[in-house]
């Protein structure tokens, strides 16, 4: 039987099709008319409805990065199923290089929303009818924020069995069995039966390569776990390893931080990973780790206030073979192996 066309925005793409369309969005006080990008692949062949979104927290830009390259994928041409690509939700804020919606509102936290409501519950609304009812499967793509830095990892639901196999399947080294959070994204695709994922990696108003480059490969990974994409010839598995629970060290005094430790690096209960001195250098204290485990995230910002959270580690039954892993991954897409995945590899 013949597939039929997928309809989106009130247009419809014929299998084998590609549309690129501009979902409206409420207009801001200047008039100007704001729309959210939308790029639809409709394959020719029947298979699962994905989406994968990007710029929900208007500066975390590494994932518009990772569905262009994803876009322009040899592999996606023979796409089953359809792929629908928002590399920009929040466009407000990323045209004012910020997390949030001009109402001061998370649009991560507004979901499911509202017609008749704010306007983050307006555009949540508009997002969750238009994109996250029409699929099946989601992959939501951010950074970290204020200054922080995140090792890339997957948080999902791991007590769901297709959420747990497909975060094994993206490869990022670390995952991260992640609770719900109230009006979030993840939480309202769950809630309508979708596996989400949601990868971290990077960080908010800057590209980082590797983090592009693993999130890519993750993406394509996870398309081919759901038998969207041909399976590639037998490669030896990526270590994925699991961590139930993280927690982050905080910042003992004010004062200018400096950091001892990289991201992806193991560190023993009672170590000195950074150091915190007032401004003529005086009244220095260390920063000290109150647990062994590995490095997933990190405030780069020099200058910090007593209680800022400094450093998240997670923690591991076994941490220092977490760490071999971390190192084979980052060794492996700092070189750019199997660059075949893409169209381009100039875009690598």
């Amino acid at each position: 039987m013949a597939r039929t066309s997928f309809t989106i925005c009130g247009e419809s793409i014929a299998p084998g099709g590609r549309a690129t369309l501009a979902l409206p969005l409420p207009s801001q006080s200047s008039y100007t008319p704001l729309s959210m990008p939308i790029h639809v692949i409709h394959g020719k062949r029947a298979g699962p409805v994905v989406f994968i979104s990007a710029a929900i927290h208007g500066d975390e830009i590494n994932g518009i990065e990772i569905i262009r390259r994803v876009r322009h994928t040899r592999a996606i041409d023979s796409l089953r199923g359809t792929l629908i690509c928002v590399p920009i939700v929040n466009i407000y804020g990323f045209y004012n290089h910020t997390r949030y919606l001009p109402d001061r509102r998370d649009l991560n936290r507004s979901f499911p929303g509202s017609k008749h409501g704010s306007l983050a519950a307006r555009v949540a609304c508009i997002f969750a009818e238009e994109v996250v009812n029409k699929a099946t499967h989601g992959i939501d793509l951010h950074t970290g924020s204020n200054h922080r830095a995140n090792l890339p990892h997957i948080r999902a639901d791991l007590d769901n069995p297709e959420c747990a196999r497909l975060a094994k399947a993206f490869a990022a080294p670390v995952i991260i069995n992640a609770n719900l959070r109230d009006g979030s994204l993840r939480q309202y695709a769950m809630e309508k039966g979708l596996s989400m994922l949601l990868y971290e990696a990077g960080e908010g108003l800057r590209f980082d390569n590797l983090s592009i480059r693993a999130g890519v490969r993750g993406v394509l990974n996870v398309l081919r776990a759901l038998d969207m994409l041909a399976q590639r010839k037998k490669t030896e598995a990526q270590k994925v390893i699991e961590a139930r629970s993280s927690q982050w060290v905080r910042a003992p005094q004010a004062g200018l931080l400096r950091i001892e430790v990289p991201l992806g690096a193991r560190v023993t209960n009672g170590q000195t990973i950074g150091k915190i001195a007032d401004s003529v250098g005086e009244n220095e204290t260390s920063v000290v780790s109150p647990v062994t485990g590995i490095i997933i995230g990190r405030n780069n910002l020099p200058v910090v206030n007593e209680g800022d959270a400094l450093f998240h580690i997670a923690l591991f039954a076994n941490s220092l073979s977490v760490e071999k892993a971390i190192g084979n991954f980052q060794v492996e897409h700092i070189e750019g192996l199997n660059q075949g995945d893409y169209m381009d590899p100039a875009v690598i």
